[in-house]
């Protein structure tokens, strides 16, 4: 009969959170200012403002 190990698995997957967390910030950063850039476009601002 078998025993089974003691200690549990660890894998890398549960040591990267903070990887995802970095991931998903900076999208929702980037999509945060694309859309307000395409926002004040649309209201036919000047080009220097939009910059």
């Amino acid at each position: 009969m078998s025993r089974l190990h003691p200690l549990a698995e660890r894998h890398a997957v549960e040591k990267l959170g903070w990887l995802r967390a970095a991931v998903l910030g900076a999208n929702d950063g980037t999509l945060s200012t694309g859309s307000l850039i395409v926002g004040v476009a649309s209201s036919h601002a000047t080009r220097g403002s939009i910059l």
